[in-house]
């Protein structure tokens, strides 16, 4: 048998920059970047390290140490399980000036272009809110939260209307608040989920490729107007008809 090899863990490091999709980066003891999953820049944190290459490792926080000037409290309760946000835990003043540095970078080094003075990037006024559509997928397995298996109960209901977990193609994570769009979209994506619920409609299983319900995409417009559509993966007229 293959022996299985441990991954390196790192204790007290410090995390020098941000990069790409919500990563920060560290640098290893031997010099190698690190980038760390659930951290800010300016943290010092311990580090279990998931994959090992020839230039990099990749890893996530086991232990903050000493946050960073920049962390906040993140707004969503859902923040750091689903994908839909990357960085809610740094500041968005924060979040902006890295933004900045990394698009600078990429022009000067990578593009060697040569720039004039560059603004600074305009703040947006409000910085949640700000998309006019989204799509959630209905799932009949959704993924189980960390308290939940801490619990050791019984789990009543498996359903789940949100969004999948990144990378899994096949784990819905069942939404209770999201702030990616304004109100009445978790008003209406919760009743929706819940109606559904109540009246025994079956919900998508993607593995098995059966089920009544499969996707919910809501759009709106700077007016207040509303589009819902609801996708159906099965006919089933009486319930259909129902739903809407």
């Amino acid at each position: 048998m293959r022996k299985r090899k441990i991954k390196p863990h790192f204790e007290n490091l410090r995390v020098i920059d941000a990069g790409s999709k919500g990563k920060a980066v560290a640098k290893a003891p031997d010099g190698r970047i690190v980038f760390i999953s659930g951290a800010v820049p300016g943290d010092l944190v311990s580090v279990q390290t998931t994959r090992k290459r020839k230039g990099y490792f990749e890893g996530f926080v086991t232990e903050l140490h000493e946050a960073s000037p920049d962390r906040v409290a993140p707004k969503c309760i859902h923040f750091g399980t689903c994908g839909g946000c990357k960085w809610q835990h740094m500041s968005y003043e924060a979040q902006l000036r890295f933004k900045q540095k990394e698009i600078t970078e990429n022009l000067l080094r990578i593009g060697k272009l040569e720039l004039p003075e560059i603004d600074p990037i305009l703040p947006a006024p409000e910085p949640f809110y700000y998309r006019n559509k989204m799509e959630f997928s209905f799932s009949n397995n959704r993924w189980l939260q960390k308290s939940e298996l801490e619990a050791n109960d019984a789990v009543e209901s498996r359903n789940g209307l949100g969004l999948h977990i990144p990378g899994m193609w096949d784990k819905v994570l069942d939404l209770a608040e999201c702030h990616l769009m304004a109100d009445p979209v978790n008003e209406i994506r919760l009743s929706i989920r819940d109606f559904a619920e109540e009246h025994g409609m079956s919900f998508f299983d993607p593995r098995k490729q059966e089920g009544l319900l499969r996707t919910l995409m809501i759009r709106s417009t700077s007016a207040g107007d509303l589009m819902v559509v609801l996708q159906y993966f099965e006919d089933d007229p009486e319930a259909r008809e129902l739903l809407l």
